[in-house]
């Protein structure tokens, strides 16, 4: 745990000046996606993705996260991820076209990046020994939000890829004591449903075994579930820290 945080101080204190040029790109493009989505602001949030993607995979994972035993597996995932958007775009297959079907969670989504270091402070925790913007649990929230918000035919496979690191975080969030993941969780748990449902079940009336709206039900209890057991998790973490 100590090579953990360590790692995360060490990246912070040294990449701390590219982050915020990173993060005022995002704020830059999805401003610009919102208010005016014409094919280059798309193209260049694919691009981005692209180079934020790969700045995880080389610089935080296998420069500054070298001592860490695992480092090298999870900076392929990275590059997997990175690769799978630079085929997204070559082929122009997620639209990016916006959905306000989602709009409360996917709002909330991008926003989490800010949320993660400031929960961190909350903690006790202080900089440069924080999570951060640019790192990867942040950076999955806020393409899950913004894919929910455009979520008009999106790359599944990216979007499986990045509620499996999901479930990655929070297995950090018990071996290196970081309840901020809970926030990725329980985030991404309602995103995978909604993702679901909107490319399998958007015709109800089919006649399907099991029954499309059993399954919709079904999904709904599970992730209602899944739900309340991260919540409570997280309230106990917090008040074992308070």
């Amino acid at each position: 745990m100590n090579t953990f945080w360590k790692t995360i101080a060490e990246y912070n204190s040294a990449t701390w000046m590219y982050q915020i040029f990173i993060v005022l790109i995002g704020v830059f493009l999805t401003l610009m996606l919102l208010r005016n989505p014409q094919r280059w602001v798309k193209i260049g949030m694919k691009i981005y993705f692209i180079a934020t993607y790969t700045w995880i995979s080389v610089v935080y994972y296998h420069i500054y996260c070298s001592e860490r035993s695992y480092n090298n597996v999870l900076s392929i995932f990275w590059a997997i991820l990175a690769i799978a958007w630079l085929w997204d775009l070559l082929a122009g297959y997620t639209q990016l076209e916006r959905n306000p079907k989602y709009n409360v969670l996917g709002y909330l989504l991008v926003l989490m990046p800010f949320i993660y270091p400031v929960f961190s402070m909350v903690r006790g925790l202080s900089f440069p020994g924080i999570t951060s913007p640019v790192m990867p649990c942040s950076v999955v929230t806020f393409t899950i939000g913004l894919l929910l918000l455009f979520s008009r035919k999106s790359n599944l496979f990216i979007i499986l890829l990045l509620c499996h690191w999901s479930l990655i975080g929070l297995s950090k969030t018990y071996f290196f004591k970081i309840p901020e993941d809970f926030l990725l969780a329980s985030a991404s748990v309602p995103a995978l449903y909604l993702f679901f449902k909107e490319y399998y079940l958007t015709d109800l009336h089919k006649d399907t075994k099991p029954k499309a709206k059993f399954i919709n039900w079904l999904l709904i209890a599970v992730c209602v579930g899944i739900g309340i057991v991260l919540t409570t998790t997280l309230v106990i973490e917090l008040y074992k820290d308070a």
